[in-house]
C-alpha cells in the first residue's frame, strides 16, 4: 500500500517541517493541532495555489508531467518523469524540480514512485502540457503507431497541428464521415466534444510529439544583456538623485505648508493639485504621485480634520527636515520599498472608467512591496555597477522564475520599479546603487552607504557678476540656509546657481539681517570678490528697507521722514489699509501689521516690522502643521513577515505533541476510568505512583474548559496529584476534583 503524505509527513525530521512552514506560512495559521491537521491543510486548493507562485518555469514543467501522469491518482517512478521532460532536459534540472515540489509538500516518495497532492491539477493549465484526454483504446502503442503510419497526408496534418496545443479545435466537417476529421473520429484517433468540438486524446500527442512529450521545456532561465557603468559612476549619480529628489521634497513641503491642498472626499489629491505639485517641484506627474504617495506614507504630510479636510505636513516633517540628507534619504527609500501601493497606476482608468487619482485606495495593492523587493532583489545579483540594457530584459529573468506572479501588471511593475527607484536614487542608469544594495540587506546600513557616496559638503560658494552664486557642491548647513534666506535656487544639480534680486535681498533684511551681515557672509564664504552689482544691490535694498516703521496697535507705521509718511497716506492703495495719521511720523491702521506690510510692498514702498524694542521682526510664513500619526517602526517589515527559526521549531514541536497525544488517546480509549466519586481515581493514581507509571489525565479547568495531559505521576496528596508531562516535560499539579476521567498508558 502507497505511503500516505500524513505518514510521509511524521516521516520527515523537524528540521524539513520547519522548512515547509517556512516556504507555506499559511499552513500555521493557526497553529496546527497535528501532522494530521497539517497533511489536510497541504492539501487545499487555495494553499497549493500560493505555494506555486514561488516555483519557476523548469518546476512548473515538472507538475504538469506529473499531471500527465497521473501522478495524483498512482504513484509514478522518477523515470517517467524524466522521459515526459525530453532527453534535452538536464538530470540536476530534474532533481532541483523535485526538490522544490517536495520541500513545498506538493510530492512526496512512496515505495512505487512520486505522488501528487490532487489540488495541484487546478493550479496548471485545463490541458497539461497541451494534452488532452486518456482514450483507453489507444493504449497499446503498437498499434497506435500502425493507425497513425497509414494516415493520410489531410488526417496527419490536422492530427500536428492539434499535438501543438492546445489539443481541442472546431470543426464542422465532423458529421461528414468523408472528411479528414470524420474519419480520425471514426478510427478513434479524436474526440467528439460536442458536434463542433474535437478533442485529441494525450497518447496520440505523445506519439506525435516523439521525444519531447511535453513540448520544448525552458529549463535554464533567461540572461538578460547587460552593459557595465562603473561602480563609482553609478553610486555618484545615485547620490546625486537623493539630493534632488529631497531638495524637491523641501519645495512641495514649503508650498503645502502655506497652502495645503484640499483632500478629496475619497480622501484622495486631486488631478490640478497633482499637477499643480508636479510643478512646484519641476518634475512630471508620474514623479510627483510618488513623491506624494511617500510624504503619507512616512507621515511626513497628513489629513487634517473638519469640514474641510487638507493635506497639511505634519510635526513629524521639521523633525525630518532638521536631519542630515542621508537620514533623510533612509526614511524614504524603506517606506518606498515596503509601500503597499503602485502610485504607477494613478491616472489610468479604473473598473469605472474614471481616472485613478494618487492616495486613492484604487492604487492600494499589499504585495507591492513583495513585487518590488523581488525586481531590486533581480538586480541586485548582477556585479556592482552592471546594469541592465532595458526593464524587459529584467522582465524576462523574473517572469521565468516566477511565472504565476505580477498577473496582467507583471512587466509594467518592473518598469514602474525601476524608475521610481531611479528618481529616489535606489537606482541609477539602470544599476543597483550601493545605498540600494544595502537597503535590501537586513544587516547593512544604507545611511552610511549613500554618506559614502555623497561629496564633501563645502562651505563656499563663487560669486559672478551677473547676480548669481554657484554652490560647486551641497554645501554645509549653516551656510545653504543663510543662501537660501538671500538669494533663490535659479538651478540645481552637482552645483547649484543662486540668483540674487531685489526680492530676494529684502527677505533676508526682513528676517533681521543687516546690509554689513550679508556683505560680510558674502565675503567670507565666496572665493571670488564681491561683484561692485551684487554689492549696489545690497545697499540700494538696505537704504529703502526699514525707513518705513510697523507695529501692533493693532498696526502702526513711523517713520522719521515725515514727507514719506505723507505720500504713503495720500497713495491711493493706501486707502484700504485704513491708515489714519497720529503724529507727523506716526499713522495707525485696525488692520493686521502683516496686511499693512503686505499693501505696502504692493504700493511700491519697502517697509518693515519691528519689535518693541525696534529691531527687525520677521513675519514671514511659518507654514501649518498638524500632529503625526503614530507609526510604527519601518525598518525590516517586510522582511519579517516570515516567522522565526524559535518559532517555527515551536510549531514542530507542538504538532508533534498533538501526534503523541493522538496516539496515547486511541490506546486508552477503551481502559478509561471516569471519575464518579467512587475513589477509583485516586486509586489509580496511586498505583501510578507507586509503580512509576504514566496515565492520561482528562480535566476541566478553572474556567471549565476541557483538556487533557499525559502524566508521570511523582506524589498524590492534599487533593492534588503531581508529575512530569511526557510531551512537554514541564511538572503540571492538577487537582484531583477537576480530573474527569483517567487511564494507564500501556
Amino acid at each position: 500500500m502507497p505511503i500516505s503524505l500524513v505518514d510521509w509527513l511524521r516521516a520527515q525530521d523537524d528540521e524539513t517541517l520547519a522548512a515547509l512552514l517556512r516556504l507555506r506560512p499559511d499552513l500555521a495559521v493557526p497553529v496546527p493541532a497535528d501532522i494530521s491537521v497539517l497533511a489536510t491543510r497541504v492539501g487545499i486548493r487555495a494553499s497549493v495555489h500560493r505555494a506555486c507562485d514561488d516555483l519557476d518555469t523548469a518546476t512548473l514543467a515538472v507538475l504538469e508531467a506529473l499531471a500527465v501522469t497521473d501522478a495524483d491518482a498512482a504513484p509514478v517512478p522518477r523515470e517517467e518523469i524524466g522521459r515526459m521532460l525530453g532527453a534535452d532536459v538536464p538530470t540536476e534540472v530534474l532533481d532541483a524540480a523535485l526538490a522544490a515540489l517536495r520541500e513545498r509538500a506538493l510530492i512526496w516518495d512512496t515505495d512505487s514512485g512520486l505522488a501528487l497532492v490532487p489540488a495541484a491539477r487546478d493550479v496548471l493549465p485545463g490541458y497539461p502540457g497541451g494534452l488532452g484526454r486518456s482514450a483507453p483504446n489507444l493504449a497499446d502503442s503498437t498499434a497506435l503507431a500502425e493507425l497513425l503510419a497509414g494516415l493520410a497526408p489531410d488526417e496527419r496534418r490536422v492530427l500536428e497541428a492539434l499535438a501543438v496545443g492546445p489539443p481541442v479545435g472546431r470543426s464542422r466537417g465532423s458529421a461528414d464521415p468523408t472528411s479528414p476529421v470524420g474519419r480520425l473520429l471514426a478510427r478513434g484517433l479524436l474526440l467528439c466534444v460536442d458536434p463542433e468540438t474535437v478533442e485529441l486524446p494525450r497518447e496520440v500527442g505523445l506519439a506525435l510529439r516523439g521525444e519531447h512529450p511535453l513540448g520544448r521545456v525552458e529549463h535554464t532561465p533567461p540572461v538578460p544583456a547587460t552593459i557595465e557603468r562603473g561602480a563609482d559612476v553609478v553610486d555618484r549619480t545615485a547620490a546625486g538623485a537623493a539630493l534632488d529628489v529631497l531638495r524637491r521634497l523641501d519645495l512641495l513641503v514649503s508650498a503645502w505648508s502655506e497652502a495645503p491642498p484640499p483632500a478629496l472626499r475619497s480622501g484622495g489629491l486631486g488631478v490640478r493639485e497633482l499637477r499643480r505639485a508636479a510643478k512646484e517641484m519641476g518634475i512630471d506627474e508620474s514623479a510627483a504621485a510618488l513623491l506624494v504617495e511617500l510624504l503619507v506614507a512616512a507621515d511626513l504630510v497628513g489629513i487634517s480634520e473638519g469640514p474641510a479636510p487638507e493635506w497639511v505636513p505634519t510635526t513629524s516633517c521639521d523633525i525630518w527636515a532638521a536631519a542630515g540628507p542621508e537620514q533623510r534619504w533612509s526614511l524614504l527609500a524603506r517606506t518606498w520599498l515596503e509601500l503597499p501601493r503602485l502610485p504607477g497606476l494613478v491616472g489610468r482608468r479604473d473598473e469605472a472608467d474614471r481616472p485613478i487619482p494618487v492616495l486613492s485606495d484604487a492604487a492600494r495593492r499589499p504585495r507591492a512591496g513583495r513585487d518590488r523587493r523581488r525586481v531590486l532583489l533581480g538586480l541586485a545579483e548582477l556585479p556592482p555597477g552592471t546594469a541592465v540594457r532595458s526593464p524587459a530584459e529584467l522582465s524576462g529573468l523574473l517572469a521565468w522564475r516566477a511565472p504565476r506572479r505580477g498577473g496582467r501588471l507583471r512587466d509594467e511593475i518592473v518598469a514602474w520599479t525601476l524608475a521610481e527607484a531611479t528618481v529616489l536614487g535606489v537606482v541609477a542608469l539602470d544599476a543597483l546603487s550601493a545605498a540600494g544594495r544595502a537597503l535590501l540587506d537586513d544587516g547593512a546600513d544604507p545611511v552610511a552607504a549613500l554618506r559614502a557616496a555623497l561629496p564633501e559638503p563645502v562651505g563656499h560658494v563663487v560669486l559672478q557678476a551677473d547676480l548669481t552664486a554657484i554652490a560647486p557642491g551641497p554645501l554645509v548647513p549653516e551656510l545653504a540656509h543663510e543662501l537660501n534666506v538671500m538669494a533663490d535656487i535659479e538651478s540645481a544639480g552637482g552645483a547649484t546657481v543662486f540668483r540674487f534680486s531685489d526680492a530676494s535681498v529684502r527677505r533676508a533684511l526682513d528676517a533681521g539681517r543687516s546690509a554689513d551681515d550679508l556683505r560680510e557672509l558674502l565675503a567670507t564664504r565666496s572665493t571670488t570678490p564681491v561683484p561692485h552689482a551684487l554689492s549696489y544691490l545690497i545697499d540700494d535694498a538696505a537704504r529703502r528697507h526699514g525707513r518705513l516703521r510697523g507695529g501692533v496697535a493693532s498696526s502702526f507705521l513711523r517713520s522719521d521722514d515725515e514727507v514719506l509718511l505723507s505720500e504713503v497716506m495720500a497713495h491711493p492703495e493706501a486707502r484700504a489699509l485704513e491708515l489714519r495719521r497720529l503724529a507727523p511720523s506716526v499713522a495707525i491702521s485696525p488692520l493686521p501689521l502683516a496686511e499693512v506690510l503686505d499693501g505696502l510692498r504692493a504700493a511700491g514702498f519697502s517697509p518693515a516690522a519691528e519689535d518693541a524694542a525696534g529691531g527687525v521682526l520677521d513675519l514671514g510664513e511659518r507654514g501649518r502643521r498638524i500632529e503625526a500619526r503614530r507609526r510604527p517602526a519601518t525598518r525590516g517589515t517586510v522582511s519579517s513577515a516570515e516567522p522565526d527559526s524559535a518559532r517555527l521549531q515551536a510549531i514542530v514541536s507542538k504538532m508533534r505533541a498533538g501526534d503523541a497525544m493522538a496516539g496515547v488517546r486511541r490506546s486508552v480509549a477503551a481502559a478509561t476510568t471516569p471519575n464518579n466519586g467512587s475513589g477509583t481515581t485516586p486509586a489509580v493514581l496511586l498505583d501510578a505512583v507507586r509503580a512509576s507509571d504514566t496515565v492520561w489525565i482528562g480535566f476541566v479547568d478553572s474556567h471549565g474548559v476541557a483538556g487533557e495531559r499525559v502524566l508521570k505521576p511523582t506524589s498524590l496528596g492534599g487533593g492534588i496529584v503531581e508529575g512530569r508531562d511526557v510531551v512537554d516535560g514541564n511538572i503540571y499539579r492538577v487537582p484531583l476534583h477537576r480530573i474527569t476521567s483517567v487511564a494507564v498508558v500501556e
